[in-house]
């Protein structure tokens, strides 16, 4: 751990459970469409091509920490950039989203797909840590990320974003031996590419279950969190391993007696609830409802002050339950950063 190095080590600390004297905070997607400099880059770059150049990817990680002043940077990149290194074409299509032109339906399908040398297929996404780490020169924490195997799953059998992935979801249950064989390969490269982001240099690394809360919970044991579990042992040893699992609120109580460090949160499920399920024993990390961040700022501003006290200054990294939406004001988002900076003991 670089925690001496980082003139900002509260996110690692919280991570840790130590005594912090306010909460960190940072946004999920916080390197997204709400700030105008992101846009101009966008206007000028396809989203791959923001991706796999390092100077770009180094550059739009940074927007957030210069501009709305959150105290954790997370590479820009995309979940999706793991299917591609595992032989899965994936395009990103303007107003369609993730687009897999040949989706995975058949036991042939999956035999096509490989488990990467990551080095070789992801070199790019290394070279951008490397790069953002320079650039950044120890203000704040870096943090890397992969999406869940499951989520993964789900795009990869869908071919295209969901609002229920019914077709990945019959995939598994009609053929479950091809889905766990799929789930497998992508929990490996998955492994294997966190592994190298450290080597590379973040300082903690995050699991996004976007589409968790599509199952059941005895089917969320099945098709997901064992395969997140298994990419918690190969991580933990190494790094700070963070699991937001949207909408699995269910799982929480067994998530909490892994080896992650923290668990994500989102807005369906209260503080109170949220630490009576994981026993209050690890550091969560929430839940602000993106859409309220549309709230006037004095609003923002209050409810982040009850949001602090509800789950309490320690163990506890202050964020959003989900990603935040390309509409935002930037002051508002920077309302909701200020807000949690200027928490105190007394508040």
């Amino acid at each position: 751990m670089k925690i001496k190095m980082l003139e900002n080590n509260l996110f690692l600390r919280a991570l840790e459970g130590k005594d912090v004297e306010r909460p960190p905070v940072w946004m999920m997607r916080q390197a997204g469409r709400y700030l105008p400099e992101f846009r101009a880059l966008r206007d000028k770059y396809d989203f791959f091509t923001r991706c796999r150049v390092p100077e770009l990817a180094s550059e739009i990680t940074i927007q957030p920490v210069d501009i709305v002043g959150v105290d954790a940077a997370i590479l820009f990149s995309d979940i999706l950039v793991v299917p591609q290194a595992m032989n899965i074409e994936v395009e990103m299509k303007e107003n369609v989203g993730p687009w897999l032109p040949n989706p995975i339906r058949t036991a042939q399908d999956v035999d096509n797909v490989i488990v990467s040398d990551v080095k070789e297929t992801l070199g790019y996404v290394f070279e951008a840590v490397k790069m953002t780490k320079e650039k950044l020169n120890n203000r704040v924490p870096l943090i890397g990320f992969a999406g869940s195997p499951w989520t993964i799953l789900c795009y990869a059998v869908e071919g295209k974003g969901s609002k229920s992935f019914d077709t990945a979801k019959s995939f598994c249950f009609v053929h479950p031996d091809l889905a766990h064989q799929l789930l497998q390969k992508i929990t490996d490269t998955t492994i294997a590419y966190l592994c190298e982001k450290v080597k590379a240099g973040v300082d903690a690394v995050q699991i996004f279950d976007s589409w968790g809360g599509m199952l059941s919970p005895s089917d969320y044991q099945e098709f997901s969190w064992q395969y997140i579990n298994q990419i918690i042992e190969a991580l933990a040893p190494i790094t700070k391993v963070i699991v937001f699992a949207k909408g699995c609120w269910f799982a929480l109580p067994e998530m909490s007696k892994s080896k992650a460090s923290a668990l994500g949160v989102d807005w369906t499920c209260s503080p109170t609830i949220a630490r009576k399920l994981t026993g209050g024993n690890i550091t969560l990390q929430g839940n602000f409802d993106p859409a309220r961040l549309l709230s006037p700022i004095s609003e923002i501003r209050k409810m982040v002050k009850q949001m602090i006290q509800d789950f309490g200054k320690n163990k506890y990294i202050a964020n959003l339950g989900h990603g935040i939406l390309p509409n935002i004001p930037v002051e508002n988002a920077r309302a909701f950063v200020d807000a949690v900076k200027s928490f105190s003991k007394e508040d």
